[in-house]
């Protein structure tokens, strides 16, 4: 079941989304540490991130899928939130130099469907950043945050998927070494956590950040709803035995 956006706005608001977003949002800024005259679009639930960017990007959008809901955002100026079918979004082609998918492509019924449509999005040179929930971490392996619905990726996994649909991975780090809990004592230490584990790499982190850029050649036929021409073929002379042996037509058999 997808997520709602009741929930997603909760779970932000409570101490530990709180600390969630300040450490996910540390390494965002590391890889798009200016926004200046970029556009910027977050796709999912991407608002508690995107907020770093504003009067730098040229315009910073965020799209959230239908079956979620949608929430009006910034609070303190016109609206730049939308909900929309996250296959058909109401962008034209190449408009978008940076695009940060959170709470997306775990929880999308088509992931690769998704990704096609970030791909056409995305300017050449343009990048992407995903946040999805780490397979083999805590976060995972219960429901009771965000990062523990939908579909949790390997890195290997995901590496694959980002390939198979175009996009080159150039960057990934794992994210959230602390436990999903939410007891004061567990918060208290939750940055030296995270200190700790991004210095020594240790297993377990909630979720992975992956950046990658777009493939430019992407080969037509890979576009979604492409037309396929099957022409009528007349149907190819009989060969004789020695054309067939020879691989060509040399010898056609004509008659008896």
């Amino acid at each position: 079941m997808a997520l709602d956006v009741v929930d997603l706005r909760a779970f932000y608001v409570s101490p530990l989304g709180k600390s969630a977003q300040r450490f996910l949002a540390r390494l965002l800024a590391r890889r798009w540490p200016d926004g200046a005259g970029a556009s910027v679009l977050g796709v999912g639930y991407a608002i508690p991130y995107l907020g770093q960017w504003r009067g730098q990007a040229v315009r910073l959008l965020s799209f959230m899928p239908a079956q979620q809901g949608v929430v009006a955002w910034p609070k303190d100026g016109p609206n730049a939130s939308a909900l929309v079918d996250l296959l058909d979004m109401p962008l034209p082609d190449a408009c978008v130099d940076r695009l940060l998918l959170v709470h997306a492509l775990e929880n999308a019924d088509d992931p690769e469907g998704l990704l096609e449509e970030a791909w056409r999005l995305l300017a050449p040179g343009g990048r992407m950043i995903v946040v999805a929930p780490n397979r083999r971490g805590f976060w995972a392996r219960g429901d009771t945050t965000p990062f523990g619905h939908g579909r949790p990726y390997s890195r290997g996994q995901m590496r694959d998927l980002l390939r198979h649909n175009m996009f080159t991975p150039v960057f990934s780090c794992d994210a959230l070494y602390m436990p999903p809990f939410r007891g004061a004592l567990a918060l208290r230490a939750s940055a030296a956590m995270e200190k700790l584990g991004e210095a020594l790499g240790l297993p377990g982190a909630g979720v992975m950040v992956v950046e990658a850029t777009k493939e430019v050649f992407r080969p037509v036929a890979a576009r979604r709803g492409a037309r396929r021409f099957s022409p009528d073929l007349a149907t190819a002379p009989a060969l004789s035995p020695r054309a067939r042996r020879l691989g060509g037509p040399q010898a056609r058999v004509t008659g008896p």
